[in-house]
């Protein structure tokens, strides 16, 4: 097939999604792709309440690109398998996601921005924060110019085929399983 045979799409959904590190990272160099390329962008976080260098790093370009960026940190921290590790109630945590989930919605629908990245929301649905019905729901809402950009772990498999690009972040190795914390700079 040569390659005037490929068409390109107005929009996409892409997915980093697995155990491995990376996704936001990833997340945040597609922003940085988007806004290279003149597009209106939408980063709307989940789950991390408390401060990471990324959003120090979204704060300080913001100025730069004024209304072609926008920048929404919901969430109250981890919630996991009803473990929860801030001190907010189950019904908080859902409350603050379907709070962030409102604002995705709004901006992938608008048609307003060329990409909406929606990080951490894979782990929101999966923790039971928002049901995996939300989710379709904002994928088939977006705007059909907007690209639309999906992190965090365990993305539901069964809205595989609503994806145009996915890639799962495997772990090799993690020093976090040798007992290592993270560190500033590059894990978080």
């Amino acid at each position: 097939m040569a390659f005037e045979d490929f068409k390109q799409k107005d929009s996409v959904v892409l997915v980093y999604t697995g155990d491995g590190k990376g996704k936001t990272s990833a997340g945040i160099g597609l922003l940085a792709r988007a806004l290279g390329a003149g597009w209106k962008v939408s980063f709307v976080q989940f789950i991390k309440m408390w401060n990471v260098s990324e959003h120090d790093f979204i704060r300080n370009i913001q100025p730069l690109y004024g209304d072609k960026l926008s920048f929404y940190k919901g969430g109250l921290g981890f919630f996991e398998a009803g473990e929860i590790s801030s001190k907010a109630t189950k019904a908080e945590h859902i409350a603050e996601a379907k709070k962030t989930y409102k604002l995705a919605l709004k901006h992938a629908s608008s048609g307003d921005y060329q990409l909406v990245i929606c990080d951490e929301i894979n782990n929101a649905v999966h923790d039971g924060l928002l049901t995996v019905a939300d989710l379709e729901k904002l994928i088939d809402k977006r705007d059909p110019r907007t690209s639309l950009c999906l992190t965090g772990r365990n993305f539901p498999a069964s809205l595989l085929q609503k994806t145009d690009i996915a890639t799962d972040m495997t772990k090799l190795k993690h020093h976090f399983d040798d007992r290592f914390i993270a560190n500033k700079g590059i894990d978080y």
